[in-house]
């Protein structure tokens, strides 16, 4: 396989714009906003160009590349810690309870509460990849490459990781959930909100937003049928972070409700199953196990497919199409998992 992840370039801009021009609204780490996208590359460069261990408000992207043809099919981006610069917002669903001993009943209410309780984790999103290639595990090398860099670079993020799924958006582009909450408080449809949030933040929300908790069962049908409920186009990655360990435990995204999901960082699968090797030799493609093995310190990193020939002392031998996309020589060191 000829892919590989690594560092978003000035030079990929193009290429990640005619993405994000794909993804069908909803979409807020992956506007089609030119502006918005150079922002977004320029802010990542400064985070691979510092060399500061502490969690930070910084953000990485990355494009998967096809390392024969130089196309950019996919994309995906890790947050080192959220809510900074402004709050990190998120509803919190809970269940107030009540009993009246004059009727002999108990009521059971299901709200939704404003909250910052994500504030300070790190976040992975961002992930798209183009229809074209939604096979033969690309999806997974995106996805699971951000892990293997969290590892690799473990002091820049948090002690807990979240993940938003995209909520159910209608084939107009909009909401039913935001209409029933956010829509009557800002003036605005779901669309115009998303791109506004994805181009200035959250702060509005903060202005606008009531902070009382929301009686759902005060919601039309159509908002309390999509509560919690992901996109169909992300029902894969939902499967796939819950693979990794995350659990959505009762919070959703105050725009399209779609679920927050979140698991303690080494809780991670790829992360808690990845090892280190330092690189002994080349190993017949046929031979090896395959893996996925990642490398190198912060804008010289690359993560790909490849088979690995694990041996003793903590050395590994490696096919050579891998070696040449991950850039590796004898005694180098990289980590790897089992796809």
């Amino acid at each position: 396989m000829s892919f590989r992840v690594r560092p978003a370039q000035d030079g990929d801009f193009e290429a990640i714009y005619e993405m994000a021009k794909l993804t069908g609204g909803g979409f807020t780490n992956l506007q089609p906003d030119r502006g918005a996208l150079v922002a977004k590359l320029a802010r990542s460069d400064d985070a691979f160009s510092r060399d500061e261990e502490s969690p930070e408000g910084d953000m990485f992207l990355f494009v998967l590349e096809n390392v024969e043809t130089g196309q950019i099919r996919g994309t995906c981006q890790v947050f080192s810690r959220v809510g900074m610069q402004q709050p990190f917002y998120s509803y919190r669903i809970s269940t107030l309870t009540q009993t009246s001993r004059e009727l002999g009943r108990t009521f059971r209410a299901e709200t939704l509460t404003l909250c910052t309780d994500f504030e300070g984790c790190s976040e992975v999103g961002g992930l798209f990849l183009h229809p074209g290639e939604r096979a033969g595990g690309l999806g997974m090398l995106l996805a699971r490459s951000r892990y293997l860099f969290i590892k690799l670079h473990r002091q820049r993020f948090a002690d807990r990781v979240i993940a938003e799924l995209r909520g159910v958006i209608d084939e107009g582009g909009g909401s039913a959930f935001w209409d029933a909450i956010a829509g009557r408080f800002f003036g605005m449809s779901f669309q115009e909100a998303d791109e506004f949030n994805a181009a200035h933040g959250t702060q509005f929300i903060a202005d606008l937003m009531p902070k009382t908790p929301i009686y759902t069962a005060m919601l039309p049908e159509s908002a309390r049928h999509v509560l919690g409920v992901p996109h169909p186009s992300g029902r894969a990655a939902m499967k796939m972070l819950e693979r990794e360990g995350f659990s959505a435990d009762g919070y959703v995204d105050i725009f399209d409700g779609g679920p927050t999901m979140s698991v303690v960082t080494e809780s991670i699968r790829t992360i808690r199953e990845s090892r280190e090797f330092t690189l002994s030799g080349s190993v017949a493609e046929e031979s090896g196990q395959a893996m996925l093995v990642a490398s190198g310190d912060r804008r010289d990193f690359v993560a790909s497919y490849g088979k690995v020939h694990p041996g003793e002392n903590g050395e590994a031998r490696l096919d050579q199409g891998s070696r040449e996309r991950l850039g590796l020589e004898v005694g180098d060191a990289f980590v790897a998992v089992a796809r």
